[in-house]
């Protein structure tokens, strides 16, 4: 059958009307390439194919790889046909004659009679149809097998040798356009695909961000409920946690209506006991659980959580479990107002979040766990605070005599006020330390504490340390320089030796005290300060004051609240004490082992009278660990002055006091402590329980002293 190509009639040659065919084949490729929607390309074929290859019908049939169907498509459909379907039905590869094509890659032709005989189940439709020529070619493309196109004709012997070429060509075009709009369709779906993709990094980054920077529940959730708002559209969600000192869930509702104009929040924290909720059977299986309406309603007889989310509304809910280190802490509840609202992806996201969120629950708990054992730990730390004061435990100071007790006991008093100090005592008394003491005891104990000996520094400089300097402010103020009542702002300022600043500059000191202000020396802004002074003084302020070399004023300002340190003197039974410590400290210091204090040594010691007090003390045990080669602490008293009988303590410290005395006392000591030693013995000199040992000294060493100072068994 040769088609008609136009209306005229005349008749054409044989070379016109193939070369109209090819025009409009040519015609055909360029608008169909243009296409990259699958129905607007069938539609445009409807229209043009039927001009090159004049059919009843044609349809296009692709296979689906994913179902294993063959799907059909008519773009020119039959006039006057009802039983045949518009286009779109589906069958099995195996059941239709275009299936046969797309599997063997073979043209099909057949008339009406055999396609029956072969596929009888499309008998009714081909009698009704009156099909007598049928011609399916395969759709191939470069890369694939698409499917095949079929021409069917109510006219036998339809399609002469020049038509199936033609066909064939048609069909090559027809998988080239159907092959471009499938990869289109495809990138599209792949770009969409990857939107969503990203859109759930993202969420799960917001997540991330919002479970690592709240550690409270509530903040944590709010935090959730805005990141889960953003990708998963939902009307209601809940956090439900386990606490599993009560059995029971605590639960975080976050109730979102859109029955009216504008949204409301209700938020809300109560108890669960409801075991047969949903969220207790995603806690249970540890598996995602989906519930629609009529899932909620079977529930709803035993819940009364589901019969309360029917009330609301709730059609759809979505509850995943949260699992870390595979225990399982509650779950995230998602609920919507419409019914099959959560696609399988929704699912696996809210489990992705839900993983996320078990992490920050953990972290949570512990960060709470944490915040209970440290106020516990607080409140017992008071409590030990307490006692340490109770006992009177100031770091280095080391004594248990009444008169240090009672220094200890106005530092507790006066420690917590901002009240300024003035520490009196001799050189050497340790006012430092109790300075220290006052700082360490005081709410400025935080910050710093702050150190300046007055006499350490010319007259001429005292002033730019104590207050600053601005560059150029004199010869040699190179540099800003920041002064010592700056650097202690907020802490404490500790001025040793406070007499010896000068009148001039007492004034501004003054100032200090009284205004909180003073100016760097060369500068004429004012700075404040916000400075504890203590300050120390080993002289007589107020016989300087009658003397006119202290300012009144200034003395009276110092002296709020005096401090008394005693001297070594006044503290003798703190002596044994104060040598112990020095002799473990150099000891430690020195890398040797000190296990033995003569009683010879300790004694004499503790009735010397220390005019150095505790400096000179820790100078004298130094010199005796120095020169100790042995366990026994060898205590160099040859520098000590002792008062002879009947001389006062003035006499002793004169220039004229001799040591011949102390040679003699000595001595005397000595001999008395061996002769007790040898009675106790039974006059044993070695061996584990003799003299030697008793004494902590070798035999020889013994024996020597004994010869020296005339010791035989009989000696009075």
């Amino acid at each position: 059958m040769s088609p008609q190509l136009t209306d005229s009639a005349e008749e054409i040659t044989p070379e016109t009307a193939a070369s109209h065919q090819l025009a409009l084949l040519l015609e055909v490729s360029e608008s169909i390439a243009s296409h990259r929607d699958l129905n607007e390309l069938f539609r445009d074929l409807g229209q043009r194919l039927p001009r090159i290859i004049p059919s009843d019908y044609i349809s296009i049939v692709l296979h689906d790889p994913d179902r294993g169907i063959m799907r059909a498509k008519t773009v020119v459909k039959p006039e006057r046909v009802t039983s045949v379907k518009g286009g779109g039905e589906e069958t099995d590869v195996d059941n239709a004659p275009a299936g046969t094509v797309w599997k063997t890659q073979r043209p099909f032709v057949a008339d009406g009679a055999t396609l029956g005989r072969l596929f009888p189940h499309l008998s009714p439709v081909i009698r009704e149809y009156g099909v007598q020529s049928y011609y399916g070619l395969p759709l191939t493309s470069a890369l694939r097998r698409l499917g095949s196109i079929e021409f069917v004709s109510r006219t036998p012997r339809a399609y002469g040798q020049a038509d199936l070429k033609l066909m064939q060509q048609v069909a090559n075009q027809v998988a080239v356009a159907v092959d471009n709009v499938l990869n289109s369709e495809s990138a599209r779906v792949a770009q969409q695909q990857l939107g969503r993709e990203r859109d759930r990094l993202r969420l799960l980054l917001d997540v991330n961000n919002a479970v690592v920077s709240n550690l409270g529940m509530e903040a944590l959730f709010n935090a959730v409920v805005e990141c889960l708002d953003k990708a998963i559209q939902h009307d209601g969600c809940s956090l439900l946690l386990f606490e599993p000192d009560t059995g029971d869930f605590r639960c975080h509702v976050l109730l979102k209506h859109r029955r009216s104009d504008e949204d409301s929040f209700v938020e809300e924290k109560r108890s669960c006991h409801d075991m047969k909720s949903p969220a207790s059977i995603a806690f249970n299986t540890r598996q995602p659980a989906v519930f629609g309406e009529e899932g909620l309603r079977k529930l709803s007889s035993d819940s009364k959580i589901a019969k309360h989310l029917l009330d609301e509304g709730v059609k759809s809910l979505c509850c995943v479990p949260l699992i870390s280190h595979d225990r399982v802490l509650g779950t995230l509840n998602v609920g919507r107002l419409v019914e099959n609202a959560f696609t399988p992806d929704d699912v696996k996201l809210l489990g992705q979040v839900g993983q996320q969120i078990a992490i920050a629950v953990e972290n949570g708990q512990a960060y709470r766990q944490i915040a209970e054992l440290k106020e516990q730990l607080s409140k017992e730390k008071l409590y030990l605070e307490d006692e340490i004061r109770t006992e009177r435990n100031f770091e280095e100071i080391i004594g248990e005599s009444a008169a240090l007790r009672h220094v200890l006991q106005q530092i507790e008093i006066v420690a917590p006020t901002d009240s300024t100090v003035l520490i009196q005592g001799e050189t050497g008394t340790g006012k430092e330390l109790i300075a220290r003491a006052i700082h360490g005891a005081s709410g400025r104990r935080s910050r710093t504490f702050v150190k300046l000996n007055c006499a350490a520094i010319p007259s001429g400089l005292l002033e730019s340390e104590l207050f600053g300097h601005e560059k150029g402010a004199f010869t040699g103020a190179i540099a800003q320089r920041i002064g010592r009542f700056e650097v202690a702002n907020g802490g404490t300022i500790f001025l040793d030796e406070i007499g010896e600043i000068p009148l001039e500059l007492q004034t501004k000191l003054l100032r200090v005290l009284q205004e909180r202000e003073f100016e760097r020396l060369g500068s004429s802004r004012t700075l404040r300060t916000d400075a504890r002074l203590i300050a120390a003084t080993n002289r007589d302020l107020e016989a300087m004051v009658s003397e006119q070399k202290f300012r009144s004023d200034l003395f009276f300002r110092l002296n709020v609240f005096p401090v008394h340190v005693p001297s070594l003197q006044e503290r003798q039974g703190d002596i044994p004490l104060l040598v112990r410590h020095f002799t473990q400290q150099f000891s430690r210091r020195m890398n040797k082992v000190i296990e033995t204090i003569p009683s010879v040594a300790m004694d004499a010691l503790s009735r010397y009278h220390w005019p150095g007090n505790i400096r000179e003390l820790q100078n004298v045990i130094e010199r005796a660990v120095i020169i100790s080669t042995g366990p026994v602490l060898s205590v160099d008293v040859s520098d000590l002055k002792f008062p002879k009988a009947g001389l006062s303590v003035e006499q002793v410290t004169s220039p004229k006091s001799t040591n011949g005395a102390l040679h003699d006392l000595l001595q005397e000591t000595e001999r008395q402590q061996i002769l007790k030693a040898l009675k106790e013995c039974n006059w044993v000199v070695a061996g584990p329980h003799g003299a030697a040992a008793h004494l902590a000294m070798k035999r020889s060493t013994l024996q020597l002293r004994m010869h020296k100072l005339g010791i035989a068994r009989g000696s009075a």
